[in-house]
């Protein structure tokens, strides 16, 4: 059940609460949700993003790509997320540590 239905005219995308009723069962795979979403609007779930499940209120949904966070796009694959490594993470902070200000 969709309500709340919000059409997002500057990033193109459309964003509601979902109420999910599971009785007598535990809590539903995000995956699950996602496919009855894209049934229901008659799309393909790869462009749904559900997010921000809270146990009697429901969450959100919303079409992504473009304006997600980047480690929500990379959870459902629809983006790589780079990868570098620890050695070189942490010359980075302490060469930021020495810089001040903006010039980091």
């Amino acid at each position: 059940q969709t309500r709340q239905i919000m059409t997002d005219q500057q990033l193109q995308r459309k964003q509601m609460l979902t109420d999910v009723l599971h009785p007598g069962k535990a809590t539903v795979p995000k995956t699950e949700i996602r496919e009855k979403l894209a049934k229901m609007d008659k799309t393909t779930p790869d462009v749904i993003s559900v997010f921000g499940f809270r146990t009697h209120l429901g969450g959100g949904r919303q079409l992504a790509k473009k304006n997600g966070p980047k480690h929500r796009l990379a959870r459902h694959g629809l983006c790589e997320q780079k990868k570098t490594s620890r050695k070189q993470g942490k010359e980075h902070k302490n060469r930021r540590k020495k810089v001040r200000g903006t010039a980091k």
